[in-house]
């Protein structure tokens, strides 16, 4: 890009009027310049007028005063800018003179939309199979559900009003999966919106009969719980149990991960976890587990916790190992490590829809090193 082209784009930043396109443009330049010209913006610096970082970044162009990246604090960290967002990257370790490279290698592709949905005679339903985009299936006698997917891929639940279901407390259950590299969205039959992770399954009736909307689930989804204060809706998750009236929250709870955690972005929800029990309020997250006396509870970032569910990867303090977790279930890769990684730590995020290799990286220029092999990766401290 030209000079122009870039004072255009920082214009534009100022203004708020940015498309992704012209932001990843932007991110671009700006850490080609900085690696470039070896220039060190403290965080003081990065709140300056765009006069002095131009004094800096070689521009000729007179342009008016524009702030960029303001408040980003970059002090003992290393700040690099991959078109969807800014990564921070804090180790006790020195950094390395040399940046390491991705080997080259077969791309890996990001997830998507995939699912397998289990009705309650057995039938399994490759969601991404599905060309037509209305009735999939119908269940019950006298086919009192009917289950359709809109043109998003959305699978709803319909209930006939003319059906005969004689016995109000017998139901059918179905169950929603999602492979590695898998997400799907769902709405329950009353209206609750359910959004699931990668490698989870919930299992749910096709109709809520009785005084309790019961769910199961196993892995990570986000709900947005309809209202309805005469029927509770209860989340069971392993030993852990959710109830609510009405409400959004995120639920992680891996079988493969010791901690189960329920992160509350509005309303009110009841955790108990054996024979313990807290309620939530707005912005705190539980932790809950086998080795804890208790259940924990936290103030925490919950874009943090459903940056997955907005297409992001965002981490705050991310250990290593919970970051490569999360790439495991994403792109269907195996992690090996050899050698201790355990005082590496990630503040940032990226899009959830890039390569891996665009993400490794990035990582990389954390003083950690990666070496694709296959579906497996290495990684070296």
């Amino acid at each position: 890009m030209n000079e122009s082209e870039i004072l255009m784009l920082l214009q534009k930043y100022q203004e708020g009027t940015l498309s992704d396109t012209e932001k990843d443009k932007l991110d671009a330049w700006y850490l080609h310049k900085a690696l470039n010209s070896n220039i060190q913006l403290s965080g003081d610096e990065m709140d300056d007028s765009y006069e002095h970082l131009k004094s800096k970044l070689p521009l000729k162009q007179k342009q008016k005063v524009i702030s960029i990246w303001p408040g980003v604090a970059v002090a003992a960290s290393i700040v690099v800018l991959l078109g969807s967002g800014i990564f921070y990257f804090t180790s006790s370790k020195q950094p390395s003179q040399n940046i390491q490279v991705v080997e080259k290698v077969k791309e890996i592709a990001p997830g998507g939309n995939r699912g397998i949905l289990t009705l309650s005679n057995g039938k399994q339903i490759i969601l991404s199979d599905i060309t037509s985009k209305d009735v999939i299936a119908k269940e019950g006698e006298e086919d009192e559900v009917t289950i359709k997917m809109d043109e998003n891929g959305v699978i709803t639940y319909v209930i006939n009003p003319n059906s005969n279901t004689s016995k109000e407390d017998v139901n059918s259950f179905n169950t929603l999966s999602t492979p590695t590299g898998g997400q799907y969205n769902i709405v329950l039959a009353d209206g609750t919106k359910v959004f699931l992770n990668a490698v989870s399954s919930i299992k749910y009736p096709t109709q809520f009969n009785g005084d309790q909307r019961i769910v199961e689930l196993e892995g990570e989804a986000y709900f947005e719980v309809a209202k309805n204060k005469n029927k509770p809706f209860l989340v069971k998750s392993d030993n852990q149990i959710i109830e609510v009236l009405g409400t959004h929250f995120n639920v992680h709870a891996y079988n493969n991960e010791s901690v189960v955690k329920t992160t509350l972005l509005e309303g009110s929800v009841a955790v108990s976890y054996k024979n313990q029990k807290t309620v939530l309020k707005p912005g705190q997250q539980s932790n809950a587990s086998n080795g804890f006396t208790k259940i924990l509870v936290k103030e925490v970032d919950t874009e943090e916790a459903i940056a997955w569910k907005n297409g992001r990867f965002k981490f705050d303090n991310a250990d290593l190992k919970s970051v490569m977790k999360q790439l495991e279930r994403w792109y269907g890769i195996k992690v090996e490590y050899r050698g201790d990684v355990s005082d590496v730590r990630f503040n940032g995020g990226t899009f959830r829809n890039k390569n891996l290799s665009e993400v490794l990286k990035v990582l990389e220029l954390s003083n950690i090193k990666f070496k694709v092999e296959g579906k497996t990766v290495i990684v070296y401290p």
